[in-house]
């Protein structure tokens, strides 16, 4: 049934990106048009019941940076996040990653129904992914990228669970934390007091400029107002000026951050070797993808000298199965390839082998941020003198009711 339904879902995002046509994709796109129209209201309604604190607003007496975008995947949030951590975390603050944990394995039916009808003291806890000191949950359980920022960060606890309030909660009063991190929160508008930072792919700021399902768009772009400040990502040099009016145009106050993701080293999945980045050049290598944006992926790969014999793309988030990868192996050595590479956040959901034809290597990305370093460290520089409200060392406030 779920590849089934990924199956659904790739013919789907084709459509959307128009790789696909026919009469099927032009039906399709007719009903997800009419859709959107429907789901725009539906954001509109509310972000303005959580405004006039219609719906529940809570404040859990800690500083929150929420890291999100106004996209469906691609930006690059995971490294935006882990930089925020490391910062913060030398800075002094005792930090929590609150995800929601997309695509881990869903808890029993009976368990989130029950959940709805207790208090938040009577809840079960979210599930702990680190506690600072020790990974405690695989990537199936938690999610590839609560999984990822547990395995890179060391001294900061990794949370998942949907309901953030929850789990900050449970990361105050069990782990003693003063700084939640919100990984993908712009859009969850329960938490009050925090600083968004939104994330605007320079290639694709706003996708196709249509609302989901027709496009890539969570929000309309005229909700970017929200945003404190925005990391532009994927930037290689070209001039902003453009893109930076258009942003404007949505938010007079933000202060802006240009980064771009780049690549570090090479590491064996299976033995932690690591290479250095010449050693792609020249190399002949089959490509192995499940994320957002895979051409982005090999667009990197080739700038970086290696020669891509053979490339398999999934759905995002997709759990490999033993046959893909031996399909994978075989495929990559008849066409004469030698290695085979795939993406950080795909080799968590890699399926465990005891012998492989080929080494596989994933390739380690980070931020470097090209233009408004002072402002990242500005704001974290106030974040880490700003010190933990008194009411919020054993009894944070909640605004609202349960």
């Amino acid at each position: 049934m779920s590849k089934a339904l990924e199956k659904i879902e790739e013919f789907a995002v084709d459509v959307i990106m128009e790789r696909r046509y026919g009469k099927r994709a032009a039906l399709l796109l007719a009903l997800l048009r009419i859709l959107s129209v429907l789901y725009k209201k539906i954001i509109q309604l509310r972000l303005y019941l959580f405004e006039t604190h219609i719906a529940d607003v809570r404040s859990l007496g800690c500083q929150v940076v929420s890291v999100g975008n106004l996209t469906v995947g691609g930006t690059g949030k995971t490294p935006v996040v882990e930089i925020f951590a490391r910062a913060l975390t030398k800075g002094g603050r005792r930090v929590a990653i609150l995800s929601r944990g997309y695509k881990s394995l869903p808890r029993p039916w009976y368990e989130r129904l029950g959940d709805k009808f207790k208090t938040y003291d009577q809840r079960r806890p979210p599930r702990v992914v680190s506690d600072g000191r020790s990974l405690l949950l695989d990537s199936e359980v938690a999610g590839d990228e609560p999984f990822m920022l547990a395995s890179n960060l060391k001294n900061v606890v990794v949370l998942v669970d949907k309901d953030r309030v929850k789990s900050g909660l449970y990361a105050i009063r069990k782990f003693g934390v003063d700084t939640l991190l919100l990984d993908d929160g712009f859009q969850y508008l329960r938490l009050k007091e925090r600083i968004d930072v939104v994330l605007v792919d320079r290639e694709a700021p706003f996708g196709n400029n249509c609302m989901l399902p027709r496009g890539m768009l969570r929000e309309p772009p005229e909700h970017l107002k929200r945003a404190n400040i925005i990391f532009i990502t994927k930037c290689d040099g070209s001039d902003l000026t453009g893109l930076k009016k258009q942003l404007r145009h949505y938010n007079r106050h933000a202060e802006f951050i240009e980064c771009s993701h780049s690549p570090v080293h090479l590491e064996e999945v299976y033995t932690q070797e690591r290479k250095e980045l010449s050693f792609l050049q020249g190399q002949r290598v089959g490509s192995l993808s499940g994320i957002a944006r895979p051409e982005s992926f090999e667009s990197g790969l080739k700038k970086l000298g290696a020669e891509i014999l053979y490339s398999r793309h999934y759905a995002d988030h997709h759990r490999f199965s033993l046959t893909e990868i031996q399909k994978m192996f075989q495929r990559t050595k008849s066409r004469g390839g030698k290695i085979i590479v795939t993406t950080e956040k795909d080799a968590v959901r890699l399926p465990r082998l005891e012998t492989r034809p080929l080494p596989v290597y994933f390739l380690r990305v980070e931020i470097k941020i090209s233009n408004g370093r002072e402002t990242f460290d500005e704001c974290v520089a106030r974040l880490c003198r700003t010190r933990r409200p008194v009411a919020a060392e054993n009894n944070p406030v909640l605004v609202g009711s349960f």
